[in-house]
Parts: structure tokens; sequence; C-alpha cells
């Protein structure tokens, strides 16, 4: 009878629940309901910060976009006012097209008139730098019959001849030229005082000349202008420092005044 008893004893002791064991059962599900609460969370926590970092990516585009708006806009009104601005000009430009076709009308005859009086003036002036003064006038003249060059040029080469016509009343120069003496080409200086006088010296400073201008035509001198002559030429190289000359000059006309 005890030993049947205590059989009961021991199979009743394995069949009753471990108290230990079944705590550790619990605590083991406890963990891995823990565990899937933070992976959740953690998921979670993962798609807040994309779903965060998408808005704050469409923010900015939204607010770059609005940018490029404010920034087209201003562009576009530069433009508007870029275009406003041509279309003024094109039709100041226009205008100034037709009124340099009009002045061309005007100015051509005007060149034409001036560059005639000039070669007039030339050929009834004092006979110095005949070939220099030839030549320019022959150059402004080629140019005239030019297309590729423009108005204003052919104005300013004509000006620019007056100009130096002009200079050659207020200068004096001295250049080395042939000269027919005594039937004779030499190669003579002349000496050039404005246009007051122009007289020439032989090479030996024998032998000098002067053109008079009333008779138009050249006349020799005596031999006592020949010092002053050289000392003139060599001013006129700056070899020596200006002083007085005695040169040939033409005397004073009466001009008559005719009374209105």
């Amino acid at each position: 009878m005890m030993q049947a008893w205590m059989v009961l004893v021991i199979a009743t002791a394995f069949l009753l629940p471990n108290p230990v064991w079944a705590q550790s059962e619990k605590l083991k599900d406890t963990q891995g309901a823990q565990m899937k609460v933070d992976d959740a969370a953690k998921a979670s926590q993962q798609k807040v910060t994309k779903t965060a970092e998408e808005t704050k990516t469409i923010v900015d585009e939204y607010r770059a976009t609005l940018r490029k708006i404010e920034n087209t806009k201003v562009y576009n009104e530069q433009l508007r006012k870029l275009i406003e601005s041509q279309k003024t000009e094109m039709v100041s430009i226009a205008e100034q097209i037709e009124s340099i076709k009009n002045t061309n009308k005007e100015i051509f005859p005007l060149m034409d008139r001036m560059i005639t009086n000039m070669e007039e003036f030339i050929k009834l002036d004092v006979p110095f730098l005949p070939e220099e003064r030839s030549r320019r006038l022959s150059q402004i003249k080629e140019i005239m019959d030019k297309a590729k060059i423009s108005t204003s040029e052919k104005f300013r080469r004509v000006i620019e001849a007056y100009q130096i016509e002009n200079e050659y009343g207020r200068t004096i120069e001295a250049y080395r030229a042939l000269h027919e003496v005594d039937g004779k080409e030499l190669t003579v200086d002349f000496l050039r005082v404005g246009r007051i006088s122009l007289v020439y010296q032989t090479l030996d400073g024998k032998k000098s000349g002067y053109w008079d201008q009333a008779e138009r035509q050249w006349k020799s001198l005596s031999g006592s202008y020949n010092k002053s002559i050289e000392f003139g030429l060599q001013m006129a190289r700056k070899q020596i420092a200006p002083n007085l000359l005695t040169m040939p000059v033409p005397a004073p006309q009466e001009v008559q005044v005719e009374t209105l």
C-alpha cells in the first residue's frame, strides 16, 4: 500500500506544472512581444523619417520653383523693356538712315566743289611741293568714287587736305628737289617762308633765285642773299635758333574797295 502511494505521489509530481519553467516561458513570450513592438516602432519611425525627408524635398523643390518663377518674371520684364528700347532705337536708326541719305545728297556736291576749289587754289598758289600737293589731291579724287569708303571718311580726308594747306601759310620749311637753273636741271634746296616767300639755292651755295608771284616766274637773286638763304635753311631744319632773315618778298599791292 505504501509503495502504491509513493508511485502515485511521484506520478502526480510529474503531472503538476513547474512554476519556474512556466515563468521562463512567459518571460520569453513577453520578450518576443516586446521585440515585435520595437521592430514595429522602428519600422514606423523609419517611415516617419522617410516621409519627413520626402516632405522636405518637396518643400525645397516648391520653394526653388517659386524662386525660378520670380526670376523668370523679372527676366521677362527686363526683356520687355529691352524690346521696347530696341523698337525705339530701330525707329531712330531708320530716321538717321533717311537723314544720312538726305545729307549725302547735299554733302557730295559740297565735297566736289571743295576739291575743285582746292585744285584751282593750288594752281594759283606759290609752287612749293608741287608733287606732294598734286599727289594728295589725286588721292582724294580717287577715293570719291570708292563705295567701300564711307562718306564721313571722304569728308574727313577733304578737310584734312584743307588743314594741311592752311598750315603751309604759317610755317617755314626746307626741302630738296630738282630745279632748272640756267637751262640745267640741278638738285637745289628750297626754302619756303609761309606763302610770302619761296626761294632756292644750289647745293654749292653760289646761285639763288626766288618765285615772283606777280609775274608767276622764277627769277635770279644777287649773291647778297646767299648767306641769308643759307641761314633760313638752317633755321627751317632746326639747326640754329630762329632769327631775323633778309628775304625777297613781293611788294604789297593796293586793293580797290568798292563802296556800295
